[in-house]
């Protein structure tokens, strides 16, 4: 008997942790990217980044995902702390949405949901379309899951006297709510178990409020764990979320009584008692909060300080975005791409600054460090994307990503020929002639670089079609040209054959960059002939 309760107990959870599992990633399939750029862009106050929390929380249905996508911003220094606490009040507020859903009494309607969903799923025509479906089923299984669990529940009514004695003691209560989430990594769960318990008269409000409370608190662990192998920004953003939690619980806990009778008047239903003193606690907490969000930033600051060390490579393939949004994952190795792309420019200005000032040697140390880190995000872009590959990912977005690594190699390979150009500048004493050359297929070069990183930067065909049709053809008309100038010169005795030599080399390396540009542009036309498709890369 026991054992059967206990398997329909964990059978509900189950359906109810799966369901949200479902919904979120679906929705976060529809939404994913879009709500990255969401949070990057629209958070430059404390006030702006609550509204984004709440939203970007809501269409994806994951506390979680939204403060780990926060903390990964704060990580990559594209987000301060300030902005980050916003944006967390916000996913706490966010996250009870799940909650309120819940609480209607809509349950015959799941089966029927699921056909509908499955529906979808099986037949729909295109990505969007399954993935909706796939999120239909997941809300389905929420009400699935709710009814089993209440099922299950309703078997302790014979114990009903030892459950409703805990609601004496409110800290206890506190620290099972927070246990349960940390167990189960989700808070939506928890909730859902007690809302599932309260309604079979198990749990009355004294003791299923504390533990809502308390599941605040255990829902912290997921922007803890996400801070392991982070930098101190990214470790103050979890704490200020551990800390704004906890401080709101120890508030709210002597207010209880009042709390209680306050929820008591909101509805008659004990399940939407509890959903509403979960959205409540949130409001509350934020409204207490939101005015010293500066003063709190700095308070955090002083607990876990910050030694600037400087931006580390890769800045952006957090792993952590992995697990929780795939796409947003390969939207991070576009980034590190750029930065990438960022660093070989400097490296551009390097050589070019070698070949007319005669420098090499004092730019020897700042290049190699340069060309060092090039190759660390290269490798870094290769192992973060095997990875991504070993999730279940749409063939689109995977088709983007091979794109984005592909292009990670072309500009190693651009590296590469910058070296071998910095060195050959050591080795130069062309002619006047020759400099000239030299400078006007740089220029070109140089040029190709950077259309061909800002089609990538904004999905720009145009400059595309600029390196791939006009660029590219006039890097090999002059190769060749110059080449032939090369053979005149020699021919008429105005250049040394030794130093010959070299300006040749120096022409196959500005060419072999023309030709990576190329492929760089091409990867372009590619991601945006895919979105043109009608499959665009966020869904």
């Amino acid at each position: 008997m026991y054992l059967s309760v206990a398997l329909h107990l964990a059978g509900g959870v189950g359906l109810f942790l799966y369901g949200i599992k479902l919904m979120s990633e679906s929705l976060q399939f529809v939404a994913g990217e879009r709500m990255r750029h969401l949070i990057g862009t629209l958070t430059r106050t404390p006030l702006r980044g609550v509204f984004v929390g709440i939203l970007v929380t809501t269409l994806i249905q994951s506390s979680s995902a939204t403060t780990i996508m926060t903390v990964s911003f704060v990580n990559a220094a594209l987000m301060n702390l300030k902005q980050a606490i916003g944006i967390i009040m916000g996913a706490n507020i966010g996250t009870t949405v799940t909650a309120q859903i819940i609480a209607f009494k809509i349950k015959e309607l799941a089966l029927p949901a699921v056909a509908l969903g499955v529906g979808m799923s099986i037949f729909g025509k295109t990505k969007k379309q399954r993935h909706i479906g796939d999120g239909i089923i997941g809300f389905a299984l929420l009400f699935l899951g709710m009814q089993t669990m209440e099922n299950a529940t309703a078997f302790f009514a014979n114990y009903q006297e030892a459950f409703l004695n805990l609601g004496r003691q409110p800290l206890q209560c506190v620290l099972i709510g927070m246990l349960v989430t940390m167990v189960v990594q989700s808070s939506t769960a928890t909730i859902g178990l007690t809302m599932a318990m309260a309604s079979q008269g198990l749990l009355n409000l004294d003791a299923a409020v504390p533990i809502i409370m308390g599941d605040n608190i255990g829902t912290t662990i997921t922007a803890v764990l996400a801070t392991i192998g982070a930098n101190r920004h990214a470790k103050q953003a979890a704490a200020a979320h551990v800390f704004f939690n906890v401080f709101g619980v120890l508030l709210f806990l002597p207010f209880l009584p009042f709390y209680k009778e306050l929820l008591a008047f909101t509805s008659p239903d004990i399940p939407r008692q509890l959903a509403n003193a979960h959205t409540g606690f949130n409001i509350i907490n934020t409204m207490v909060f939101l005015p010293f969000a500066s003063v709190y930033a700095q308070v955090i600051q002083k607990i876990i300080p910050a030694h600037d060390t400087g931006k580390t490579v890769p800045l952006y393939l957090d792993k952590n975005l992995i697990e929780v949004s795939p796409t947003a994952a390969v939207t991070a190795v576009k980034d590190e791409l750029l930065h990438m792309g960022d660093i070989v420019l400097k490296m551009s200005a390097l050589v070019r600054s070698g070949y007319n000032e005669n420098n090499v040697e004092r730019l020897a140390g700042e290049f190699a460090e340069l060309e060092s880190s090039v190759n660390e995000i290269a490798r870094g872009i290769a192992d973060y994307a095997s990875e991504i590959w070993q999730k279940v990912v749409s063939s689109e977005v995977s088709t983007v990503l091979s794109c984005y690594v592909n292009a990670a190699g072309d500009l190693e390979r651009v590296g590469d020929h910058f070296e071998n150009l910095i060195v050959l500048s050591s080795k130069k004493n062309f002619s006047e002639k020759a400099v000239a050359e030299v400078c006007d297929m740089y220029d070109n070069v140089e040029k190709a670089l950077v259309y061909s990183l800002d089609s990538i930067r904004r999905e720009d065909v145009k400059k595309a079609g600029v390196v791939i049709d006009e660029l590219e053809t006039q890097i090999d008309a002059q190769e060749k040209q110059f080449r032939r100038n090369h053979i005149e010169r020699l021919n008429a005795g105005e250049c040394n054959p030794e130093k010959g030599i070299i300006f040749i080399d120096v022409l196959i390396n500005l060419e072999r960059i023309g030709d990576h540009c190329h492929n760089i542009a091409y990867f372009t036309r590619d991601i945006v002939a895919l979105s043109r498709r009608g499959k665009p890369f966020a869904g």
